[in-house]
């Protein structure tokens, strides 16, 4: 059962989902969006940072008269400490081979790595400075920016280089990344939690709705008396007024199957009387069926009657006044025999349905016990779900054989003919208790005799 719930849709959950999956895509494309952004915005600016430093190599670098390249005098502290972080270089196209020619003393006695067609890409567009990743004198990760320059007196381009340590951008970067999604997440939760507040919420009024209908079912209302959004008003009214259309074609079938019922029995007491008047075979054959149909007629009226209770307004009957009414009715008939009926039922176990057929199920029940019992009847009546309740009924009599029990739930089977009674007093309870969607079953009592079990429909108290 648990499992065929989860299987079944639920529309909380599918709006929730939907909702908090939309959420949540929007959030995780705007915290990618917003990463990327911010690296793009810290590294244009690191880059800002290599292409002022390149273009002041360009303004102070000078070609002497014996052809060579003279460096200016930059004032940058960490680009004459070594290993620093902080590097130049100008170097020299030959063969499209960059020959590292000056470079600054950060460098100490190392050279910056370039790709290999690095002179080649320089070459198809002069003006246009190109950035890289490359590693350091110290295998520390490097952006390097590489521009090429024709400078008064040169022979052949020069071409500028300038690199930094771009582990502080990284790590910024990483920083803002991981502030940005715990930020993130934390605002998805709430997210998701304002949708499934607001769904709950929003679903308030349904979740009224169901339980109205429910307690109209159940016997507690007669029909949907609460107040709904406009949205929900005209559904209500739709129930109400299917019910009450139910209703009424319900109480039209039973007054039709009343009125058949009756004018059935007027022609067959005509019948029987005129049989009874003429004595003989064919009177006697008159009798039996008339008889016969007379019992099918009320079989089927009764039948009838329970089917149209069962879909009425959902009437409850209290379980513990019918025992009580029954238990002092059968003690007084019983008397002679000295009957005592021990029973009990809670005070808010109710019967969903009228107590005419309450006192139908359990007075023939009941009766039967008292009729065979040695002395003793005990009855019980407990909730074995929120909608079903049990009714035992055990006697101390000689009981019944399970073939004798199969039988005895047959219409008209009687296994004492000296007894009085037609013979369908179980078989109206097992009939009547179908009716209304419950069971009968007999078994062998803790007393010694016949032990009657009904299982019933139970109203909320």
């Amino acid at each position: 059962m648990k499992f065929e719930a989860l299987s079944r849709p639920s529309l909380v959950r599918r709006l929730v989902i939907l909702a908090a999956g939309w959420s949540l895509a929007v959030l995780v494309v705007t915290a990618i969006v917003l990463a990327l952004l911010f690296q793009q915005a810290a590294l244009r600016r690191f880059d800002q940072g290599l292409a002022e430093l390149i273009d002041n190599l360009t303004a102070g670098t000078t070609i002497n008269d014996r052809g060579e390249v003279l460096a200016p005098a930059l004032t940058d502290l960490r680009a004459l400490r070594a290993y620093s972080g902080k590097y130049w270089q100008i170097s020299v196209p030959v063969n499209g081979v960059l020959k590292p020619g000056v470079r600054s003393r950060s460098l100490w006695d190392s050279e910056l790595k370039t790709p290999p067609d690095l002179a080649l890409r320089l070459a198809a567009d002069p003006g246009k400075p190109i950035v890289y990743d490359t590693r350091g004198p110290l295998n520390e990760p490097l952006r390097a920016m590489a521009s090429r320059a024709e400078l008064p007196g040169g022979k052949a381009p020069v071409v500028f280089m300038a690199a930094e340590d771009r582990s502080p951008v990284d790590r910024d970067i990483r920083n803002f990344v991981t502030a940005t999604a715990v930020a993130f997440l934390l605002l998805g939760v709430g997210m998701v939690a304002a949708v499934v507040i607001q769904v709950r919420v929003g679903l308030t009024p349904l979740f009224a709705l169901r339980h109205e209908v429910a307690y109209v079912r159940r016997g507690k209302r007669e029909r949907i008396e609460g107040t709904y959004p406009t949205e929900l008003k005209p559904l209500a009214d739709e129930l109400n007024a299917l019910m009450a259309h139910n209703q009424e074609v319900v109480e039209r079938q039973r007054t039709h199957v009343g009125n058949l019922a009756h004018a059935l029995k007027t022609p067959l007491s005509v019948m029987l009387a005129e049989s009874q008047a003429q004595p003989g075979a064919l009177a006697e054959v008159v009798t039996r069926q008339s008889e016969a149909m007379r019992q099918q007629v009320d079989h089927h009226l009764r039948r009838a009657r329970a089917a149209a209770r069962t879909q009425g307004s959902g009437e409850r009957t209290s379980v513990a006044d019918v025992l009580d009414e029954l238990s002092r009715t059968l003690e007084r008939i019983f008397q002679d025999k000295g009957v005592t009926i021990d029973w009990d039922a809670a005070d808010d176990l109710y019967f969903l349905g009228e107590r005419q057929d309450l006192l139908e199920l359990a007075g023939n029940a009941m009766e039967n016990a008292a009729k065979w019992c040695a002395g003793k009847v005990r009855v019980r009546a407990e909730a074995i779900s929120p909608e079903r309740f049990r009714l035992s009924i055990e006697d101390d009599g000689p009981g019944l054989s399970p073939q004798e029990r199969e039988a005895a739930v047959r219409r008209g089977a009687r296994l004492d003919e000296s007894a009085p009674g037609s013979g369908l007093g179980l078989n109206i309870i097992d009939e009547l208790a179908r009716a209304y969607g419950g069971a009968l079953t007999l078994s062998d009592a803790r007393l010694g005799g016949l032990a009657v079990d009904l299982e019933l429909p139970r109203a909320e108290a």
